[in-house]
């Protein structure tokens, strides 16, 4: 079972998995992608949103949908609960069919008897799930489960896999026909990353540029855990907007779910071509934002950051503001600014402009010949200091690649980190890269060693 991407274009039969709290939906989910891509927990309500994946099973492609625990009994409020139960049920009325998911050592309870019914009602296709049937001995009790009126229980167990293959061939049974995937190269829209530490809007953001709650906000941090995609259409451009959990500290620091949701928050950066860091600009800037730029630029994604909450910004605030970017970020002094309102929707039209700079930026690529000419006349101008009692040379440049663009220097001696970075400066200044980092290297070549003068042979010294 592996999951993967579909790059046929068409559009492909969805699965929303579905069931109460900690029945282990999320570890089935991970069972089918065979890969540990859902936050799991031993606790209720890991989950919150609905989560999509990209799956295969025998060749067919389907899109599977986790979602957060479903309790028909508290929707309708404004809890957080009751609206991770709105988002499960807005899957199950976007799915093609539904594989509901049950604990079979604990029997059909009342809140499985409610989403049940709401199901039958559905008209949807519905596979049930007998969860955690872990052997043979645990069969007997899954006949329990045909008191909810949905066909016959499936065993599985999510956690050892036993009786998963079965389980997914009913699934494909009760899809439509899906599209068959084909080798054809990976393209669509550009990724973006929704980064920054929690409760600096990045759901807000993405609910305001899609139109509707695509992913739960709440007041606590920490809402979200699992990345959120969206495709948006933006500037006239589709973008696939990734909303991801908050940093909130270092990975060894972090336990439990949010430690699993600061792998997939690094993994979402990983997939992703330009990240969008969202600051509080309403509060003074603290290390764990300037450490979440850090983090994009080490990963040599282009860059652009967004001041949220302006709306909340006075004059006052606004030079403090200005004070502590020029003081504390200047390492990202060259990344698009965007002062936004995840809230009103203020200039949130201008992300587009800014992540297209950011992007031109990072594929940017200089012709050899114009790069020499112009280090030719740097290093004549200011050339790199005396190291060890000698000045090293620099004898030619090359562009050894683009996304993040990546300089190598040839020299006959090793360049102080000062001047790399001198030169990382002049190369913006010359030729742009705004929005990425620019990686500069250097390459020290090896002195040639000279050879011992040979002495005559005996031929020689008698034709002297």
């Amino acid at each position: 079972m592996t999951s993967e991407t579909s790059t046929s274009g068409k559009p492909v039969p969805v699965v929303a998995v579905v069931g109460r709290p900690n029945v282990g939906k999320s570890t089935l989910v991970n069972r089918i992608l065979g890969s540990r891509q859902a936050v799991v927990e031993d606790t209720p309500g890991v989950t919150r949103d609905r989560v999509a994946y990209d799956a295969l099973w025998r060749g067919r492609a389907f899109t599977l949908v986790d979602t957060g625990g479903w309790e028909p009994s508290i929707e309708g409020g404004e809890s957080l609960a009751a609206r991770v139960a709105a988002q499960a049920r807005v899957a199950v009325d976007a799915a093609d069919a539904v594989l509901f998911v049950v604990d079979a050592t604990v029997g059909v309870t009342d809140a499985d008897a409610a989403v049940a019914a709401v199901l039958r009602r559905s008209g949807k296709p519905v596979v049930v799930a007998a969860n955690k049937v872990d052997d043979a001995k645990a069969e007997p009790e899954v006949a329990a489960l045909w008191s909810l009126g949905l066909g016959e229980p499936a065993p599985v167990s999510a956690l050892h896999g036993r009786g998963s293959g079965d389980l997914l061939d009913l699934v494909l049974d009760a899809l439509p026909e899906a599209p068959v995937e084909t080798d054809e190269a990976a393209g669509g829209p550009r990724r973006v990353a929704l980064l920054g530490r929690p409760n600096v809007g990045k759901s807000s953001l993405l609910n305001k540029l899609a139109g509707h709650e695509r992913a739960l906000v709440d007041p606590v941090a920490g809402t979200t855990r699992d990345p959120v995609d969206e495709l948006i259409e933006l500037g006239g451009t589709m973008w696939r907007f990734v909303d991801t959990a908050g940093i909130r500290r270092r990975f060894r620091e972090n336990q439990g779910a949010d430690y699993y949701a600061a792998l997939r928050t690094a993994g979402a950066l990983d997939r992703a071509e330009v990240a969008v860091v969202l600051i509080d600009a309403s509060e003074p800037l603290t290390e764990q934002d300037l450490r979440i730029v850090s983090m994009v630029i080490e990963a040599g994604r282009a860059l652009v950051i967004a001041y949220n909450k302006w709306d909340l910004v006075d004059s006052e605030r606004q030079r403090y503001l200005e004070r502590e970017i020029e003081r504390q970020l200047h390492t990202a002094r060259w990344a698009p600014r965007v002062n936004v309102s995840a809230l009103t929707g203020r200039h949130t039209d201008r992300l587009a402009a800014a992540l297209t700079t950011a992007l031109a930026g990072w594929e940017t690529r200089v012709p050899t010949g114009r790069l020499n000419a112009w280090l030719t006349g740097l290093v004549a101008a200011t050339p790199p200091p005396v190291r060890g009692g000698r000045q090293p040379k620099i004898l030619f440049a090359t562009q050894a690649g683009v996304r993040p663009p990546h300089f190598v220097l040839f020299a006959s001696g090793f360049l102080e980190a000062a001047y790399r970075r001198f030169v990382e400066r002049r190369l913006r200044e010359e030729f742009g890269f705004e929005g990425s980092p620019v990686q500069v290297s250097v390459r020290v070549r090896a002195k040639r060693e000279s050879r011992p003068a040979r002495r005559p042979g005996p031929k020689a010294a008698r034709r002297r």
